[in-house]
């Protein structure tokens, strides 16, 4: 059934909705009041016949129809702003939204892209980070870059590399350990692996002596800046942090490293791939390997 003359605000003020799950902030940030943002939610669900969102206490939710519609809105919506990028600069560009993990952002993929622009130049990659709490639906990614061992409901995965992960300090604290035993003399700082550090120990055959303490993160990049200003001893993937080690500002004071999972090209198992998408697969398996 066709619905006749909605509104292309309307689902603009939708889309921004239903990314903050909030009316509040979708008025933010389309610069309009609330009381509008509200106006077309309902003008939109009168036209449609259907609720789009339960009002809650504190916030919204999506309801099925919603949830629904989200996803082809957003794919609509990209579409015209890379037809709009493409008038803007004159090229025939395809763009290509990539969520990676920040760790491996920083650590490979950045410093990598200009290969990637220089093989596809009609191909822009954008890349965004996240924590590995990710929704590639919700935010419109061709590719999420995750850590873990490779099973996502809902989504089709490419192993790039293993990460095994390793201690990691300053000079001066790992000049203060002579044995893995002695770790627990400072605050050993995790990620949302709660549990590796108690299986790197076992991995290193040793016994801490004292408990394992210290503070959990949800990034591996700002847990290893705390490790770089001598707060403690991060447990984080080596290969990732290249330059720091490199430059004398980190040290691994032990060999033993604990495979905790890998890095991970992921992508909704039913969205379509275009040309670009493909091509940068195909290159950065590539790469990886």
């Amino acid at each position: 059934m066709a619905h006749a003359r909605i509104n292309l605000g309307a689902l603009k003020v939708f889309e921004a909705a239903a990314r903050a799950l909030s009316l509040t902030r979708a008025a933010d940030e389309l610069n309009v009041t609330q009381a509008a943002v509200s106006h077309q939610v309902r003008l939109l669900e009168n036209q449609l016949g259907v609720e789009l969102f339960r009002r809650l206490p504190r916030g919204l939710a999506l309801t099925d129809e919603g949830l629904s519609l989200l996803p082809a809105i957003q794919e609509a919506f990209d579409r015209i702003d890379d037809a709009l990028d493409r008038v803007g600069d004159g090229l025939a560009r395809e763009v290509v939204h990539v969520g990676a993990v920040g760790t491996f952002a920083s650590g490979w993929l950045l410093p990598r892209l200009a290969e990637f622009a220089r093989l596809h130049p009609s191909v822009d990659v954008r890349v965004s980070t996240h924590n590995n709490r990710v929704d590639p639906a919700a935010e419109g990614l061709d590719y999420a870059i995750r850590y873990g061992r490779g099973a996502w409901p809902g989504m089709e995965s490419r192993f790039l590399m293993n990460a095994p992960v390793t201690p990691l300090c300053t000079p001066v604290i790992a000049a203060q350990l002579r044995r893995a035993e002695d770790l627990p003399r400072f605050a050993l700082l995790r990620s949302y692996f709660v549990d590796d550090w108690r299986l790197w120990f076992e991995a290193a055959q040793a016994v801490p002596n004292g408990p394992i303490n210290g503070p959990i993160f949800d990034s591996s990049l700002t847990m290893v800046q705390c490790a770089l200003q001598g707060l403690g001893v991060a447990l984080a993937p080596a290969s990732m942090f290249a330059r720091e080690l490199a430059e004398g500002r980190l040290v691994q004071p032990f060999e033993t490293m604990l495979d905790a999972g890998g890095y991970w090209l992921t992508r909704l198992a039913l969205k379509p791939a275009g040309d670009g998408a493909a091509a940068f697969s195909q290159w950065i398996e590539k790469t990886a390997a």
